[in-house]
């Protein structure tokens, strides 16, 4: 992919991660609470942030490179003080248990990359590149949150809970979301 493309996606997965980190996504359902026979449609908000599939989106469309950039970015932008991140920003956040699944999005979106432009777009293809970048940001996130609060099992124990299991299921849909629109978009633009 020529260089100023590569800059193009990963200016955009900057913006994509630092707006998807407000945006909480929900499921329309079909709901039998309705009058009668009729079925209302309900929205349910899923807990997470639409930031997984910026970041696994910026991969599949724009590559390794483009990805890695754009997370490196995203991450110098919220240590640097802007209120990028979930709870603000500033050097502070290198303390948070959170912080390790933030360097885990350069970790995941590089893999992603990597694997999404191995063959041509499918979507076998993009299922295995996304759920390989979730897998990486979620090691290195684990990886990380241990480091920091070693030797106290027990606070690592519920950052465990918190930061990887209780999400799992929320970031799960949103990765198949997110595998759907980037095998339709990499068809659509031909690469």
């Amino acid at each position: 992919m020529p260089k100023p493309l590569q800059l193009m996606w990963a200016l955009s997965g900057l913006l994509l991660t630092i707006a998807s980190t407000f945006i909480q996504p929900s499921m329309l359902l079909p709901s039998l609470t309705g009058q009668g026979n009729n079925v209302a449609i309900e929205s349910m908000s899923i807990s997470v942030t639409m930031q997984i599939g910026a970041v696994l989106i910026t991969g599949c469309l724009g590559g390794r490179y483009a990805a890695l950039l754009s997370q490196i970015t995203y991450i110098t932008l919220g240590l640097s003080g802007f209120g990028v991140f979930y709870q603000g920003g500033g050097l502070s956040y290198l303390k948070s248990p959170a912080f390790g699944y933030l360097l885990g999005f350069v970790a995941g979106g590089w893999l992603c990359g990597f694997l999404a432009f191995l063959r041509p777009p499918s979507l076998g293809q993009m299922a295995i590149s996304c759920f390989g970048g979730l897998l990486a940001i979620h090691l290195v996130g684990i990886i990380y949150l241990v480091a920091i609060q070693i030797p106290n099992f027990s606070a690592i124990q519920t950052s465990f809970w918190q930061y990887s299991v209780q999400v799992l299921s929320g970031q799960f849909l949103v990765v198949c979301a997110t595998i759907v629109i980037a095998t339709i978009s990499r068809k659509l633009l031909f690469y």
